[in-house]
């Protein structure tokens, strides 16, 4: 069964994404994340520049385009609409809608702003994996994050 689990009340969205995606990455862990495209081109940027000792590896598919060869091969998946197949089964979603293919996910981690739009979006994601059965955990504002 899918897990999913919120994590609230997040101050800086590119940062904690990132942190998320290096702690994954090196727990060999895959991870698709889809949301806005201005955020996930910062978060783009930000995988390339913000360390320059530690790289993730990383693309960005854009809506349409071919899966590269190299995807297999890639940890971190940047999805700019829909999630093709072969995606990795662990999600980060930062806004976008509540992914289609549940079977496929093997974890969904929602992580939403105290901004009035994402909260309430993010409660209509909330019914919505209720609705469909699934256990939710929230994880709430963390400092800094």
């Amino acid at each position: 069964m899918t897990e999913v689990e919120f994590h609230t009340g997040v101050g800086d969205k590119l940062g904690f994404a990132c942190r998320l995606l290096r702690k994954a990455w090196r727990k060999g862990v895959r991870v698709a994340v889809s949301g806005p495209v201005p955020l996930l081109a910062a978060i783009d940027r930000a995988l390339w520049v913000d360390d320059e000792r530690d790289f993730i590896p990383h693309l960005r598919l854009a809506p349409g385009a071919a899966l590269p060869a190299s995807a297999m091969r890639t940890p971190i998946w940047l999805i700019d609409g829909a999630v093709p197949d072969g995606a990795p089964g662990v999600r980060i979603n930062l806004g976008a809608p509540v992914p289609v293919d549940l079977e496929r996910c093997t974890r969904i981690i929602e992580v939403l702003s105290t901004e009035a739009e994402d909260v309430q979006q993010g409660r209509q994601r909330w019914r919505d994996y209720k609705a469909r059965g699934l256990h939710v955990v929230h994880h709430g504002a963390v400092p800094g994050a």
